[in-house]
């Protein structure tokens, strides 16, 4: 009897324990299928402006891609070479624009936020606040103040300019992130570089900044990403100049009153997304952990 009760009590588990998988392989397969379409609709329109930048601008806006017997690579051509804009003049004011924005931006918020996590004094939760709350407004209403600040400097117009004005968007949020990551460093490290008579800048560029690497990945990337990719402040800052633009605001000569050079267009934003697709592929493996750690404490 102990033996027929016990393979009796043994019927419902299984059965329990063979709904409980098929459940679970439904919902891995329903899983898997709503990320594949998402992936999909992600991919999609990079995949579109790809094979559009291999095709003449007369037919660029078929809705149906031919990618054996018309797609060449004249658009690159054209625009490597000068004869559709000055596409180097401008690759390399976006690189040099960018650049000093990170390095700039990562050294001012690296030192702001560490000087915020390690130090008490007057007003530096006010200081916070306010970088916290600058966020919250739109950039696009800093552009007169800001352009009049710049053209008092005299400054307005030239790169330096521009890379100050994109420093005042860059710096509050890495800040903020970079002073939650250091938040995350013990401050015994701190107290044994003072021991061994490192003074406090010491501390900071030998002991602590090694430590922060994560954190200085997902900021330089933010920063770069401003720099690079931004099209408003560039128009508005940036003299008219051909040979002063950069590649977010050169792209505009493709864009003519009465017609879209499709073609020419989708092969430049090509050419313009490489470079950050190559900073993003150099910091990926710190980003999880500068992201996760930086949101720790604020």
């Amino acid at each position: 009897m102990t033996v027929e009760a016990a393979s009796l009590k043994a019927v419902p588990v299984r059965r329990t324990g063979v709904k409980r998988a098929e459940r679970s392989l439904r919902a891995s397969i329903g899983l898997h299928a709503a990320l594949v379409v998402a992936s999909l609709i992600a991919v999609f329109p990079v995949f579109w402006v790809l094979v559009t930048s291999f095709k003449p601008d007369a037919r660029a806006v078929e809705t149906t891609p031919k990618l054996v017997n018309e797609s060449s690579v004249d658009n690159y051509v054209r625009i490597l070479s000068g004869e559709k804009g000055n596409f180097l003049a401008w690759f390399g004011n976006s690189v040099l624009i960018a650049l000093m924005t990170t390095v700039i931006a990562v050294f001012l918020s690296a030192t702001t936020g560490y000087a915020a996590s390690r130090f008490r004094f007057p007003g530096k939760r006010s200081l916070m606040l306010s970088f916290l709350v600058v966020q919250m407004f739109p950039f696009a209403v800093l552009i007169v103040p800001l352009y009049n600040i710049l053209l008092t400097l005299g400054i307005q117009g030239t790169s330096i300019g521009l890379v100050l004005v994109y420093c005042t968007t860059a710096v509050p949020f890495c800040t903020y992130m970079l002073k939650g990551y250091f938040d995350t460093i013990p401050t015994d490290i701190d107290e044994a570089g003072r021991v061994d008579g490192l003074s406090p800048f010491g501390v900071f560029w030998r002991l602590v900044l090694p430590l922060a690497r994560p954190g200085l990945a997902v900021t330089a990337f933010y920063a770069f990403l401003t720099a690079w990719g931004e099209v408003a402040f560039a128009s508005a800052f940036l003299s008219a100049a051909d040979e002063s633009k950069t590649l977010a605001v050169g792209l505009q000569v493709f864009v003519q009153q009465n017609r879209t050079e499709w073609g020419h267009l989708a092969a430049a934003s090509i050419l313009v997304a490489i470079p950050a697709i190559a900073v993003f592929y150099l910091v990926q493996r710190f980003l999880v952990t500068g992201l996760s750690s930086g949101a720790v404490k604020g």
